[in-house]
């Protein structure tokens, strides 16, 4: 039997869209769940586009998100040759023909369709025609001869039969007029000389797959299986695009989503395995399958990707975690190698308030910066009674012994008795005091978490 083989083909002309990332997750776990191969095909035919700085792009957002491909990256531009071979073969053997139909020709035919509101198929008009009868002046493309007669099933593993009447299927260019090859002879040599078994892809390709399910046949070789799965949408029920806030890795790594936690959410995206919701990576081998893909399109929802990240950073192993946070530091953020024991000590604390490492990071200011800065409405809240408070606190830490959470709970409970107030009444002034904010950390994790001499310093500039 066979070995399973898919691809991943993206085009580096802009950075890994969000959508191109879950098709290339499905198309790996399915190999890996299969013990066959994963390829990355890079399509950079377009030369205006493409860029080497996309490329790399999509290469390290593939490494970041865990995704692995087999060998070497497969160059589209470097099998030119091959696609144009074929697109000979196909024009000898009667599968394709020259059209010398002029620029100013198929845009009346595209106006005409326009005008009539139908979509645009060409005329046909070289498709029998000798070519004695060619001007001399146009340099021809080469167009696949597509089937007029009956219709096609295409297998779907993803959305079943799919059938479509051929004559609604184009005489597609294979050859531009200056001899290079389009997108669907391109990609239809490519996986074959590939050996790809499987083609998993989102289902605004099925068009191209009848198309290159055509040249498949033309040319006597075994056809792939092929699965469309449904494309991503925003929450307002569009299709997402390049455009759109938060569409590439760049957007979710900046804000600090985790890898792990992103391809869990990538992975849910439209796929199901019973009831469970969080997949370890080789639980998510051992249970993807297509079967469990829906038919109907996914809604990228920005607050399920926090919550799915929470959880994630919550439940990770504090060194684990904290090896994340460096680097997101070194990334996106001022490095925190000075205070990096002292953020580790207190991860315990500082993630539970977190929904990403840009959250933890943010917590950790009071950490990170030696002097603190009280923002005017927090600076509002320090009436004199909370400077008595911050005074008489400072009175009895200076004299502690021993700093510990119980010693600082008797300080605080005289406190809320002696000045009449509550836990509030005193660790509110106190958080403003040593983090410059009256959102943070609990108070006994601030003061534990910071030296005797800072938190002296601290509470007397401000009181």
């Amino acid at each position: 039997m066979k070995k399973v083989a898919t691809r991943f083909a993206p085009s580096p002309t802009g950075p890994l869209h969000i959508g191109g990332v879950r098709t290339a997750l499905f198309n790996w776990l399915y190999s890996k769940n299969k013990k066959g191969y994963f390829y990355l095909r890079i399509e950079d035919t377009d030369k205006e586009r493409s860029k080497d700085e996309y490329k790399k792009q999509i290469i390290e957002s593939l490494g970041w998100i865990g995704i692995q491909y087999d060998d070497n990256e497969y160059i589209q531009s470097t099998k030119i040759k091959s696609h144009i071979d074929v697109a000979n073969e196909l024009l000898k053997n009667g599968n394709a023909y020259k059209c010398y139909c002029s620029n100013e020709e198929i845009e009346e035919q595209k106006n005409r369709a326009k005008q009539k509101k139908i979509p645009y198929i060409y005329n046909r008009k070289w498709r029998d025609k000798s070519e004695v009868d060619a001007p001399k002046d146009i340099k021809p493309v080469i167009r696949f001869k597509s089937k007029i007669d009956g219709s096609t099933v295409l297998k779907d593993l993803v959305q079943g039969d799919v059938k479509i009447d051929n004559n609604n299927i184009e005489d597609f260019i294979i050859l531009r007029n200056d001899g290079s090859p389009t997108y669907n002879l391109s990609a239809s040599v490519d996986d074959h000389e590939m050996k790809v078994t499987h083609i998993i892809r989102g289902d605004d390709h099925k068009i191209n797959t009848f198309k290159q399910m055509q040249i498949y046949l033309a040319m006597q070789w075994e056809l792939p299986s092929f699965a469309h799965i449904p494309l991503i949408h925003t929450k307002e029920g569009k299709k997402l695009s390049k455009r759109d806030k938060a569409s590439t890795l760049d957007d979710y790594s900046k804000i600090g989503i985790m890898p792990d936690a992103l391809r869990n959410y990538l992975l849910r995206l439209g796929w199901s395995f019973k009831d469970k919701e969080i997949f370890t990576l080789e639980e998510s081998i051992k249970h993807f399958s297509l079967e469990g893909i829906g038919k109907s399109p996914s809604k990228l929802d920005m607050s399920r990707i926090l919550s799915m990240n929470e959880h994630y950073i919550k439940h990770m192993k504090e060194n684990h975690l904290f090896d994340h946070l460096i680097k997101y530091c070194e990334n996106y953020k001022d490095k925190i190698d000075s205070k990096s024991e002292k953020i580790k000590k207190s991860l315990t604390f500082l993630k539970n308030k977190a929904k990403t490492l840009e959250d933890i990071y943010n917590n950790a200011q009071y950490l990170i910066k030696d002097k603190i800065k009280i923002s005017s409405e927090d600076q509002k809240l320090l009436d004199n009674l909370a400077k008595t408070i911050l005074m008489n606190f400072l009175k009895e830490f200076e004299n502690l012994k021993k700093i510990n959470k119980e010693n600082l709970e008797i300080i605080i409970n005289n406190l809320i008795k002696n000045n009449k107030t509550n836990f509030k009444g005193v660790g509110q002034p106190l958080r403003i005091a040593l983090v410059g904010s009256k959102f943070g950390p609990g108070i006994y994790d601030i003061i534990l978490s910071l030296d005797k001499n800072e938190v002296i310093e601290r509470l007397k500039a401000t009181s």
